[in-house]
Order: structure tokens, then sequence, then C-alpha cells
């Protein structure tokens, strides 16, 4: 039998990710978000990811079938190593099952850490900008994108105008042209609204977002951005991102 040999360190175990650590509950059919997130976080902070079943088409009836996976979801990223943030990466699930029971359900798996979803992140955006008529765009249908719609009336904002794709298709919705993200949100961005907001962590539009506050000459915000941004905040992070509009460059 081969003796073995056992080894001592001579230096203290290294500190990884010093800026921390954020959990990431994505949808198992969206293939956008983890290259957005990658694009967007600094240096020092990381990201993990685990994902929760979900089924096409999108309806309300089948985000709602979620939550049952999600907290299982939840308690597999890292088990037994501090998470500062979890991100529940889904706008309209986050609506459809309720902000309260997407947080506990996380908090099933990952006690004392901090919670946020798209839908909360960009209320928390428009607070910053004190942003009240907003206009809306989603790659969703017609019923969707009115549940999501109602979300931020609900709160009291006056969405000015909105528009969607059409899609039912998780996936199929990153396959959506940036050209044609421009073009969309060039046309359904009213002069009135204060501010435009792109609606879906599958939708690849981080990538415009520069492009469309030079054009319209007004804040833009999107799910992956808006979900960067807080969870940065949490993370007491102090410094610019730049490159992914005006809202990672100047509200950190």
């Amino acid at each position: 039998m081969i003796d073995f040999t056992s080894l001592r360190l001579s230096r203290p175990l290294e500190m990884l990710h010093p800026l921390g650590r954020v959990g990431l509950v994505a949808l198992s059919t969206d293939i956008n978000i983890e290259s957005d997130l990658a694009r967007m976080y600094p240096e020092g902070v990381e990201f993990f990811t685990t994902r929760v079943r979900n089924w096409n088409p999108l309806t309300v009836l089948n985000l709602r079938k979620m939550e049952g996976g999600i907290g299982d979801a939840s308690g597999s990223l890292l088990p037994g190593t501090d998470l500062d943030v979890v991100i529940y990466a889904c706008t309209s699930g986050a609506i459809a099952i309720g902000e309260s029971r997407i947080e506990s359900l996380i908090c099933e798996g990952n006690p004392g850490s901090k919670v946020i979803n798209p839908a909360r992140a960009s209320l928390e955006a428009l607070k910053f900008y004190g942003a009240r008529k907003i206009s809306v765009l989603t790659p969703y249908t017609e019923s969707m994108t009115r549940e999501v719609v109602g979300f931020y009336e609900g709160f009291g904002y006056d969405v000015v105008r909105m528009g969607g794709f059409g899609f039912e298709d998780d996936t199929a919705m990153s396959f959506i042209s940036l050209d044609d993200i421009v073009e969309a949100s060039m046309e359904i961005c009213d002069e009135e609204s204060d501010l435009l907001f792109l609606s879906c962590t599958a939708l690849r539009s981080s990538e415009v977002l520069e492009e469309l506050e030079e054009r319209l000459g007004k804040p833009v915000i999107s799910s992956n951005q808006v979900l960067v941004w807080l969870s940065l905040r949490l993370l007491s992070y102090v410094g610019r991102v730049e490159g992914y509009g005006s809202l990672l460059r100047t509200g950190l």
C-alpha cells in the first residue's frame, strides 16, 4: 500500500470574489441572461447559476407552475457557501407568482441572503430617476404585456405606451435582433415618457441601451441591467460600469 502524505498549507486561504458573490436562479429556457451579467458585472463580483424548470408557452398559468421548483433550485446554489445576493431572474414570473412568495422560496435555500428580482429592481430604478410616466416594450404577447403593465400601474405609474413582439417561446425571445429592438424602442417610446423600460431577461436589450439613450434623449432601462445595478448597490459597490446605460454609469 502506498503511504499517504499529509500536507500543510504554508499560506492562508485566498479570498476569492472580494466584491461579492451573487446567486442566480435562471429560467431553464433563458439562454441570454448569463451572457448579459458576465458583460456587466465588474471584476471582483462573481455570479453562480442554477436553473428552475419553466414551461412554454409563456402564460401566467405556466409561470405560476414554476413556484414548486424555486426553493429546490435556490438550495442547490453553492450549499454551505454564503451568497450576498440571490437573483430570481424572471420579470413576468415575479409578477405572476408574487414578489413576497418568490423571496420566501429563495430564502428556504439561502436564508440570510438578500433577494431581488427584475420587477422589484425596475421599481427601484424608476425611483432613482424620479420617473412617473413610462413606456414599456416586451417580447411578449398582448395579454402578457398587459399583465406586466398592470404591475407598474398598481404602483401608481402612468404607462403611456406599450408594445410587444408577440412571442410565447422564452428561448426564441433571445434571437430577436438588436436592430429590431432598437427600431421597436424608437416606435414605442412616447415623447411624454420619462423613461423606457425593456422587459424580459431573455431579451438582449442591454447591448443597445447606450444607443437608445443617445437617440431618445432619456433614460432606458432593461431587466438584466437593473438586476446588475441593484445587486451592486446591495454589495455597496462604488464605481462606474461603462457601456450599458446611464443607470450603471452614474447610479452607483
